[in-house]
């Protein structure tokens, strides 16, 4: 092996990927030092050409009151030559094709949003609308905040952008750029109107060297690897591994001692495109990996895989290596120098070979990487159709744990998943999502599986789970992989890594969900896992024994997150709404009986409840309190009732003095909407599920809105 040591130096960014073109926000500049005279408002063709700009409409919207103060009809209006197009104020340079007043473009919290649809549609004081949106920008400052609204609905799953003035001296701006793959997001730097976004990839931290350069030889010419410096990292091996046997071919001590990028050779044998193999960085001596020895469960601190034309690595050397994410697959045309592949994604995280791209080899200087012309997803509403729904503040409003089946019938464990949930019930970006899976025996993660760059389905829903698992999961795990118990299920958002580098034992910071679970006989296994998890409960048991076949636990009771009480051992459901046990019969001849409004009257005491009665001491469980809002579209309380009507027959619900249950937090009776009472599976009586004659029980309607009137008059319960 030969090993040389070059000077440090940054990386640069832009990435090509293939795709078709379409047209993007790339930049934006809406808060200058002092008078804001330099604003601007970037749009790029990612052909990199000239292009029509006919049926585009430019919004920017007032994150205060969330409605429309600027619309630009595009029409007659193209990009230059190299796909750029500028909307600014009159005094910036280079000069904007459409020109603004000093001070129009908003600090936040706002956005702007890129539609392609009838121009008419559009107009200044509308309501924000997704209609025929194909790209957006929801931002706001540390001082403002206040654009979760926005976010949620031009943005679902992905969280205003900050714009911290703070960053650099002088001015900023918010700039695209391509994370991994096909997933772009943005950051602060230097503005760079009309020309390329300064794009740099994330420096490393002493303690983390990072895989920067490869070439894969084609069997003729050596391979190549660069890692930045990491002189506080101690000693450091690189590991070079077999794609079909898992085993060892390369390992290599790397020298941390002088700065610098470091570069090694790899002989032409052991690291050739046209196969499949991956590349490690471990804490350690090189003989702690001895040559064909197997794949180390330990975690690396950065590795790629790569897969030849139709030489795919195992899925044991995927998930152990770059858990959740997909090798590199090559093409099919090997050049006679090999691959050159250069790091140029943005992303935060290691360990994701997404993040490389083809580029010239520049071994000790800054990574050549060409501009970008993937488009990013975007989420498109067909025209004529309404704005999506609002998201259901009761209970939790971010991603679930929704159903586990850890232990299945046989031997092969090959049914084996994992589905989460997000209660808008709609696609929505995974990005800087983690599972981890924790073993109780040392009550720490035995995998740490990043979702970024993964969607849900339309429906809201996501499935991890064994290969051979029927439907295909979006994400594939060997069989046997998610231990049967007493073990965890853990879902946080952590953006800038591992929730395990960020926090020493079991992280709770960004935590989400979780789920404890055991087999019979190990209820005291997993106490620690419990109480930093799910504090005060006991873990749930997949009981085998419930039903024939097989089984799952199934979220049923409740949208609260780490509440192991909504779980019910059920027949799995995967990407399907879960099967749930039915609840007791029905409560009979209750009612609601008052309904008050903190609204209908300018009385500053009056607070909102709803007042419920029926026989005396009757018990409640199995009915649900749904109240519906005209001006939000949808359902703004969905509240599992507990426990009796009191002896004089009476049950209140509300933000009030001696109610029996209230209201969630920030949730009331709307000026004009309905009260409705259900019975049935919590599911059933959640926003935007059609009611039926059997669940619901009882409805008070206080709107005109034709459609909400429509949906409760034609299914009338018990009155």
């Amino acid at each position: 092996m030969l090993v040389s040591l070059t000077t440090v130096v940054c990386l640069c960014l832009v990435v090509v990927v293939s795709g078709d073109p379409c047209l993007i926000i790339s930049e934006i500049n809406a808060d200058n030092p002092r008078l804001d005279t330099t604003e601007f408002v970037e749009l790029y063709h990612t052909s990199g050409k000239r292009a029509s700009l006919d049926g585009y409409t430019l919004v920017f919207y007032n994150g205060n009151g969330n409605i429309a103060y600027k619309v630009l009809d595009l029409k007659s209006h193209t990009t230059d030559d190299r796909g750029f197009f500028l909307v600014g104020s009159v005094e910036m340079l280079p000069k904007p094709a459409i020109l603004l007043p000093p001070n129009t473009v908003q600090n936040g919290p706002d956005a702007i949003v890129l539609y392609h649809s009838s121009a008419a549609r559009y107009s200044e004081r509308m309501n924000v609308t997704a209609v025929g949106q194909v790209d957006a920008v929801v931002y706001m400052t540390r001082r403002t905040g206040g654009a979760e609204f926005l976010a949620e609905i031009l943005t679902p799953g992905v969280p205003a952008f900050v714009e911290d003035e703070a960053a650099l001296e002088g001015d900023e701006s918010i700039e695209r750029c391509l994370l991994s793959e096909d997933q772009w997001g943005f950051q602060v730097s230097s503005p760079s109107p009309g020309q390329r976004n300064n794009c740099t990839p994330p420096a490393a931290a002493p303690t983390t060297p990072l895989i920067t350069e490869l070439k894969l030889g084609g069997g003729q010419v050596d391979g190549f690897v660069e890692l930045t410096e990491a002189p506080a990292a101690g000693p450091l091996a690189l590991v070079v591994l077999d794609g079909k046997t898992d085993k060892v071919s390369v390992s290599v001590d790397v020298d941390t001692s002088t700065n610098g990028l470091i570069s090694v050779t790899i002989d032409k044998k052991f690291m050739k495109g046209d196969e499949s193999g991956a590349v490690a960085i471990y804490s350690g001596r090189a003989t702690d990996f001895s040559v064909g020895s197997p794949l180390s469960q330990i975690q690396p601190l950065d590795a790629f895989v790569f897969a030849g034309p139709g030489k795919k690595p195992s899925a044991n050397l995927t998930e152990t290596l770059i858990p959740g994410r997909q090798p590199y697959q090559l093409s099919n045309s090997l050049r006679e120098g090999g691959f050159y592949l250069s790091r140029c994604g943005v992303a935060t995280w290691t360990r994701d070979p997404g993040i490389f791209w083809e580029a010239p080899q520049t071994p000790g200087q800054p990574n050549q990487c060409p501009w970008p012309t993937i488009c990013p997803h975007s989420f498109v509403t067909p025209g004529g159709t309404d704005s999506p729904p609002h998201l259901p503040p009761w209970g939790n409003s971010d991603f679930l744990i929704n159903e586990l089946n850890t232990d299945t019938p046989g031997a092969a464990e090959d049914g084996e998943y994992i589905e989460l949930w997000h209660p808008s019930g709609r696609r929505v970006s995974l990005q800087g999502i983690w599972i981890l899976l924790f073993s109780a025996h040392n009550n720490k993660p035995y995998r740490e599986i990043s979702l970024s760059g993964h969607f849900t389905t339309a429906k809201g829903y996501f499935l991890l789970g064994s290969d051979r698992l029927v439907p295909a999961p979006s994400l594939r795990l060997p069989p046997n992989t998610i231990q049967n118990g007493p073990d965890a299920v853990a879902l946080y958002r952590s953006p800038f890594g591992p929730p395990s580098a960020t926090q020493r034992g079991i992280p709770t910071k960004g935590l989400l969900d979780a789920v404890v679970y055991r087999q019979r006989g190990s209820d005291k296994e997993a106490q620690e896992l419990s109480k930093a998890l799910t504090p005060g409960q006991l873990p749930l048991l997949e009981d085998p024994g419930v039903l024939p076949g097989d089984e799952s636990l199934s979220r049923c009771r409740g949208l609260y997150p780490y509440d192991l009480s909504a779980f019910s051992v059920a027949p799995p459901t995967p990407l399907r709404e879960n099967s749930c046990p039915r609840p007791p019969p029905a409560p009979e001849g209750v009612v609601i009986s008052e309904v008050a409004s903190g609204y209908w009257t300018n009385h500053s005491q009056q607070r909102a409840f709803v007042e419920l009665y029926g026989p005396p001491k009757t018990d409640l469980q199995g009915l649900v309190l749904s109240v519906f809002d005209q001006e939000r579209s949808g359902t703004v309380i969905a509240l599992p009732l507990n426990g009796l009507l009191n002896h004089d027959g009476f049950y209140i619900v509300g933000n009030v003095t001696g109610a029996d249950q209230t209201f969630p937090e920030g949730s009331t009776v709307p000026a004009r909407g309905a009260v409705v009472l259900c019975y049935d599976l919590f599911s059933v009586c959640r926003a935007g599920t059609a009611l039926t004659n059997s669940s619901l029980r009882d409805v008070l309607v206080f709107s005109e809105h034709p459609k909400l009137l429509s949906s409760l008059s034609t299914t009338r319960g018990d009155k």
